[in-house]
């Protein structure tokens, strides 16, 4: 090999297929808890739900919830099934603000999701326009955005929770409002997700999905909800990114 040969990275079927998703890809819309940050690394998820429903219990609405609901992991599983009983209600606004509250402090020592950080300032970079979709509130996503400097890849989209818990994901409600703001068509954008939800909500959206997968399990989950595009990691998509911004900047001949 003379001096002046250069060595690439070797192409594998999965490079391919991120580098077809990313062409395609003029906005890419984000769910945030997981592809972004672990928000309950530090301030544990079940100990949120676990909180949500002792305070139930503690207006005496223990037997508001099935015995699996009042021991979920999942904080929006408890608010999900109180909206079922009440929806729209008072009830269900203080219960989400309760939620809002412990995200919040969650937030402070949520941990950032391996490279998703130069990911988004490299998309970005290469013209994409890039938009929040999550089930999560959005005063949480602002202010874990603002402090790692990422907010201005987003604002003004990021679309997150409101108090009409009918509308939280799998409902495509939140990836709809994001490419109608934006103007764009479903087949123009790719959403990233972590969990099953995020599946569908990106099917009926008709928007192209990207799974990513911390664990063996998230990853069985997503495939058994339909995802067909899954990855472990976000370092083969940012070099597949990096690869898309080299060759468009590259010269004519």
């Amino acid at each position: 090999m003379t001096s002046d040969t250069k060595q690439t990275e070797p192409v594998t079927g999965q490079t391919e297929r991120l580098r077809e998703l990313i062409a395609h890809a003029r906005v890419v819309l984000w769910d945030f808890d997981g592809p972004i940050c672990r928000l309950f690394a530090g301030h544990s998820a079940s100990g949120v739900a676990a909180g949500l429903v002792e305070w139930l219990e503690g207006r005496g609405l223990h037997d508001l919830l099935t015995v699996d609901e009042q021991e979920t992991e999942d904080p929006h599983g408890v608010l999900r099934a109180v909206d079922r009983r009440h929806p729209t209600s008072d009830l269900v606004a203080e219960l989400e603000e309760r939620l809002t509250q412990e995200e919040l402090r969650a937030a402070r020592s949520a941990m950032p999701t391996a490279f998703a950080d130069p990911l988004i300032h490299t998309w970005k970079a290469v013209g994409s326009r890039l938009a929040i979709a999550t089930n999560n509130s959005p005063r949480v996503v602002r202010g874990y955005l603002e402090s790692r400097g990422l907010l201005a890849c987003f604002d003004p989209h990021i679309y997150g929770r409101s108090q009409d818990l009918r509308l939280l994901k799998p409902h495509p409600h939140s990836l709809n409002r994001a490419l109608t703001a934006m103007g764009a068509a479903p087949s123009t954008a790719l959403f990233i997700g972590d969990t099953p939800t995020d599946c569908i909500a990106a099917r009926e959206a008709g928007v192209p999905f990207l799974g990513y997968a911390r664990n063996e399990r998230k990853g069985k989950l997503l495939k058994e909800a339909g995802a067909t595009d899954v990855v472990g990691s976000l370092e083969p998509l940012l070099a597949a990114v990096r690869s898309k911004g080299r060759h468009s900047c590259k010269p004519s001949e």
